[in-house]
């Protein structure tokens, strides 16, 4: 890009009477130009075309400067689906799974599995050990590289078929090796038994949660026991009652049936094998369940959560580029490429102004999701939202005509391709690097954080959230900032609690306001650290349900619309909403307080809210064991240049600009 300033004549301000003299001036200051004496080593050089659209102007000192936009290429969105880009190191992969009904809900209820009482955990406890038995009938080709060094278009790697789906013997035929799958080794261990291992995210030796794979060669009527023994987390969802997802070919054509939890005799337990990522007397866990197929020669599938992939996402997005009326309030742009090239996406939702003060006084609201590729069901929480807040109600219609939504549904397309649980291809979390991003190794948390400091500048931001899953806590919740100043507190806890209000889906007493030191390289504690958003959340979905009952896609997708009908009430110009939240939460603190002090609350009736510190009312809110940040990223040609690394006091603030190679 070229900027062009006013010349010597810097004082005077530029006359332009029309596109003729706007060309005009340009060529006059332009290093490129035949005429003039500015660099007379350049004449030889053809001026540079340009359009009308290409010159936008700005205001700087009180001139009017004319400045070429970025590339079209670089922000405009392709109007085809743009197959994903693969790191180098991954020399095969199959086409896409053909899932038809992949989005279906089933029309009936899926209970919880009821565990028979009795399990004795000791006994499962002996049963995997690292003394692997069986026959491998299936692995995935190492990584060849220990760090990521760059990316290939699908159309540079070989392309591989699916193993058949009917074979004479009775081996299962396992694969993973597709957009989102997981699956690193399988061992038939007996007739109709398999020991399963996952793939630990790329580039690192950790984050197995997330799983996704296709069987086939299925057999109907006997009982098939499976067993994933490389799992990580102390605790599960499995052991209260979540079943494991599974998509038959066969149901989704004759039946029309998509995902189902299956699964009878579902365990999860630490077994005898010591984990590698780390010192210490510390074991994996397992995951084991029964089930048997429902039809013979079947192709099926098997998931953590509802798969929902980097093409589905374009998918959606070329719908609501391809409907007239939704184009002309929807405005989608690259925000950035990710660092292994793939696009992420960025809308614009908002009803357009006919005058710039109209337009100055709408405020924003800020939603990402998918920061962890595995966390799919924030994908389908997006969904709903996207399709609520794009649709022909006319709630939809009052919140495009107040606010200004900025939305970003996957901030990690490159782990979302490789099926990632939580990394990135920086072998990094983004969610612990929104402090000090750096440009070049996490480009979609430093180009989110850069969108929202300039659009501060131009108007309010009344809302930040970024959508997560959690896998050990039921029903849908969030995190949010406590706020210490008197003339605002308990004001972070008015959205969660009108959202609880709206549908007991969500539960607020699950909610968490404390401010962790180990979290303040999320997203959520930047945006109200260094932002100033006042509320700034984290919305967690369960992968598991609530009461019972497992959430299917639509009853995740209806937290999107949920999220909408609250908005409108948390900005509704009749406050008495608010305050009447705000008078409730008063009691309940104030409750809270008394009984961890013993006494009643009328003891405490007269005490002020600043006189109460309420974070001592609530535990950490239980996140992930990689707390954490890694520290840089698993990048060899890049570094941060700080002072020193141990001293968090003394790391620089603008490591986005300190990067140099290692020679």
């Amino acid at each position: 890009r070229v900027a062009i300033t006013a010349g010597e004549d810097s004082e005077r301000k530029p006359r332009v009477g029309g596109t003729a003299d706007m060309l005009e001036s340009v060529t006059k200051y332009s290093p490129y130009s035949r005429s003039g004496s500015f660099l007379d080593g350049w004449r030889s050089r053809p001026p540079i075309s340009m359009a009308k659209d290409d010159i936008p102007w700005s205001v700087l000192l009180a001139n009017q400067v004319p400045k070429l936009k970025e590339p079209r290429s670089l922000y405009c969105v392709p109007r085809d689906i743009v197959h994903p880009r693969w790191p180098v190191g991954i020399e095969s992969v199959c086409g896409k799974p053909d899932l038809t009904h992949a989005h279906c809900p089933p029309p009936f209820v899926e209970e919880f599995y009821k565990r028979p009482s009795g399990t004795n955990f000791r006994l499962l406890e002996k049963a995997d050990t690292d003394k692997h038995e069986g026959n491998v009938v299936y692995q995935l080709p190492a990584m060849r590289f220990p760090f990521y060094t760059r990316s290939r278009p699908t159309a540079a790697l070989e392309m591989s078929d699916f193993p058949a789906d009917k074979c004479d013997d009775d081996v299962l035929r396992f694969e993973s090796k597709f957009e989102c799958g997981n699956l690193f080794r399988a061992r038939k261990v007996g007739p109709y038994e398999y020991e399963l291992e996952l793939r630990w995210d790329y580039f690192t030796m950790k984050h197995t949660q997330w799983f996704y794979f296709r069987c086939s060669n299925t057999r109907a009527g006997p009982t098939y026991k499976f067993t994933i023994i490389n799992l990580l987390k102390s605790g599960s969802l499995y052991n209260e009652g979540m079943k494991p997802l599974f998509y038959s070919e066969k149901n989704a054509k004759l039946k029309n049936l998509g995902w189902l939890r299956t699964g009878q005799n579902i365990h999860y337990y630490k077994n005898n094998i010591r984990r590698k990522d780390c010192k210490g007397e510390r074991y994996q866990y397992s995951l084991t369940w029964q089930f048997q197929f429902p039809h013979n020669g079947d192709v099926g599938y098997f998931a953590h959560c509802y798969p929902y992939s980097y093409t589905d996402l374009q998918k959606d997005l070329l719908e609501i580029a391809n409907d007239a009326v939704k184009s002309q309030y929807v405005k989608q742009r690259i925000l950035c490429h990710s660092l292994g090239g793939n696009m992420v996406h960025l809308l614009t939702v908002t009803t357009p102004s006919t005058h710039l003060t109209e337009a100055k006084q709408k405020r924003a609201v800020v939603v990402t999701a998918r920061v962890h590729p595995g966390e799919t069901n924030s994908s389908y929480m997006m969904r709903g939202f996207i399709n609520f807040i794009t649709g022909p109600s006319p709630d939809a219609k009052v919140l495009r005509d107040n606010f200004v939504f900025k939305i970003v549904p996957m901030l990690n397309p490159d782990g979302v391709v490789v099926g990632n649980y939580r990394s990135s291809l920086a072998a990094r979390d983004l969610n612990r690097n929104y402090k000090n991003p750096i440009k070049d190794a996490y480009p979609s948390i430093w180009s989110v954080k850069a969108m929202i400091r300039r659009m501060l500048t131009e108007r309010e931001v009344v809302l930040y959230c970024d959508l997560h899953g959690h896998s050990r806590k039921m029903n849908v919740f969030m995190y949010g900032c406590e706020n210490k100043d008197p003339s605002l507190r308990l004001q972070e806890r008015v959205f969660p609690n009108m959202m609880g209000r709206n549908t007991s889906k969500f539960k607020y007493s699950s909610c968490r306001f404390k401010v962790q030191k180990k979290k303040e390289g999320t997203g959520r504690i930047v945006m109200w650290q260094q932002m100033g958003i006042l509320n700034s959340f984290t919305m967690e979905a369960t992968f598991a349900g609530y009461n019972n009952i497992h959430f299917n896609s639509r009853d995740l997708e209806d937290m999107g619309y949920h999220f909408c009908d609250t908005l409108l009430d948390y900005c509704d110009p009749d406050t008495s909403k608010v305050e009447h939240v705000l008078a409730n939460l008063t009691r309940i603190v104030k409750a809270q307080y008394a009984a961890k002090l013993g006494k009643s609350i009328d003891d405490i009736n007269d005490v002020s809210l600043e006189d109460l510190d309420i974070s001592d009312l609530e535990s950490s809110d239980g996140g992930s064991d990689s707390s954490v940040s890694d520290g840089p990223p698993k990048l060899p040609l890049l570094r941060k240049k700080c002072a020193t690394l141990q001293s968090k006091k003394e790391k620089s603030t603008d490591c986005d600009s300190a990067l140099i190679p290692l020679l």
